[in-house]
């Protein structure tokens, strides 16, 4: 098998996983993402520094309960740096109650703290906003793989990111190495909205 997401076992490499746009992407795919796996496969294949994970969390004083919170737990627990921020909460134009978060400047500020010490910085987003920050990095000397898809409905993967990534690894193609088994049945466009995009809104649009 080819060296897992383009890693050598030579260069010192951060993984930065963007929760939501990750966990988006492999949704719209059917299938979870077995995160021990991931782990496990960059401690093998690379001299692994960090592995951090980003989210927003929902902090509801009605509902004790965010079903985030279980896989937060689990990867704090199990290897990954995990950097969370609250949501904040809005109404809506129908006057319903709804939470927006976004990690995305915490996950910049990392990728520069760390450069310095990286080769390889591998980023599990399709954010095109981070595609101004990933030059400055390759500036620096560390080379920059983007993990997302462009084989979803619709694409989650920006394509302006793409072309300024070194390398790019779609979701899709990694389903075997990366999926978990017993992952969720593929959903259609008409299936509702799982826990967890409940959690919070759609970190892209964040507001003031």
């Amino acid at each position: 098998m080819a060296n897992f997401l383009g890693l050598r076992q030579s260069e010192k490499t951060a993984f930065f996983i963007d929760g939501a746009n990750l966990y988006k992407a492999a949704r719209n795919l059917g299938f979870d993402i077995d995160y021990k796996s991931v782990l496990a496969k960059a401690q093998d294949g690379c001299q692994l520094l960090r592995a951090s994970y980003y989210t927003a969390i929902q902090e509801d004083r009605e509902q004790d309960y965010s079903p985030l919170r279980p896989l937060v737990d689990w990867l704090d627990y199990n290897g990954y740096a995990m950097v969370t921020k609250a949501t904040r909460e809005f109404t809506d134009s129908q006057g319903r109650k709804r939470f927006k978060g976004s990690t995305d400047i915490e996950l910049v500020t990392d990728l520069f703290m760390l450069a310095p010490r990286l080769d390889h910085a591998v980023v599990f987003s399709g954010n095109g906003d981070f595609r101004r920050a990933i030059e400055a990095v390759q500036q620096m000397g560390v080379r920059v793989s983007v993990v997302s898809t462009v084989k979803s409905s619709p694409p989650m993967a920006s394509d302006e990111l793409r072309r300024q990534a070194d390398s790019f690894f779609d979701l899709a193609d990694l389903e075997k190495i990366v999926g978990r088994t017993g992952g969720p049945a593929r959903r259609s466009k008409d299936d509702d909205v799982d826990d967890y995009e409940d959690d919070f809104e759609d970190e892209f649009d964040d507001i003031d």
